[in-house]
């Protein structure tokens, strides 16, 4: 009779390392899980400034692109920045995140740095379940060449490069144009960044559970440029025209960027991969949207 080998946990532990208070958490996190006999693993780097350790922890090299491999969850420390880094850390493997907020809104976050114990106690007996939120693929041609390729979990944003000068641009849904104008930019958003900078844009505040593709003008001069709601089946696209000599410039999360020189073409559709959040309890995205934003509902005399 053969015996079956223990079967290891493993996490994956990423920080916002210029936060002190990202330190405190960090620890908390790899004394609690590791005396649960949970391999806490870190990137190199991060484990240094954190200040943790090595003999606690699983340490791998900061350019490591498998640093998720065999790991149940991703538990991250910061705001929604340090989410976002975490989602490109943790993109090919599929891995769950788990935020810990220590930012300002931490609209992706789940745990608040007063849930920490809680928190460790729901990993170490596995009370979780996790979602998955839809991304997109963005694809950049120029001359008619794909030149780059990437995906998003918030947004790509196509804005103007000069302060000076305007952008002029022609949008199109499902193959067919819809609009020409000048702009600041235009913002392509799923509905988990429909609360970030499709927000900000003027664009409409999305459900999670909607699957569909957002596209919002920033500043646009015409009379017809209003933010979309589409399938998630269609395909946006945003044609910078050459006869202005404008120049772009394509962000992505607000981290990777692409310059878009007069003429380039840039494709969004739905992402091949989606992203997973860990979810502690089934709060209505309701209540936190009121958290998060501080909305007042008193007098409210619902059930």
């Amino acid at each position: 009779m053969s015996v079956q080998p223990a079967v290891v946990r493993r996490v994956l532990l990423l920080a916002h390392t210029g936060r002190e208070d990202a330190r405190d958490v960090a620890r908390a996190f790899v004394k609690a899980l590791s005396s649960h006999g949970i391999v806490v693993r870190a990137l190199a780097e991060e484990a240094a400034d954190l200040e943790l350790d090595p003999d606690d922890l699983e340490i791998v090299a900061g350019g490591d692109d498998d640093a998720a491999c065999d790991c149940e969850l991703a538990i991250v420390i910061g705001g929604d920045g340090t989410i976002l880094r975490a989602a490109e850390i943790t993109h090919e493997r599929g891995t769950p995140l788990l935020g810990v907020n220590l930012g300002h809104v931490g609209f992706l976050a789940e745990s608040e740095p007063e849930d920490v114990e809680s928190t460790i106690t729901a990993v170490v007996e596995g009370r979780y379940t996790s979602e998955e939120r839809l991304t997109i693929d963005v694809s950049v041609f120029t001359d008619g060449q794909l030149v780059t390729s990437t995906w998003a979990l918030n947004e790509a944003s196509v804005e103007k490069a000069a302060r000076e000068r305007m952008l002029e641009v022609v949008v199109e849904v499902d193959g067919r144009p819809l609009s020409r104008f000048g702009c600041d930019g235009v913002v392509c958003a799923t509905p988990t960044g429909s609360t970030a900078y499709n927000f900000s844009a003027g664009g409409p505040v999305v459900w999670p559970g909607v699957e569909a593709l957002l596209m919002v003008p920033i500043s646009a001069h015409a009379l017809f440029a209003r933010p979309l709601v589409v399938a998630p089946s269609s395909t946006l696209a945003v044609e910078v025209l050459t006869r202005t000599g404008g120049s772009g410039v394509l962000w992505c999360d607000g981290r990777r960027t692409v310059d878009l020189p007069p003429g380039a073409r840039i494709e969004v559709r739905r992402g091949e991969r989606p992203v997973r959040f860990v979810r502690l309890h089934a709060a209505p995205f309701t209540d936190r949207l009121v958290a998060k934003f501080g909305l007042p509902v008193q007098g409210w005399r619902g059930a």
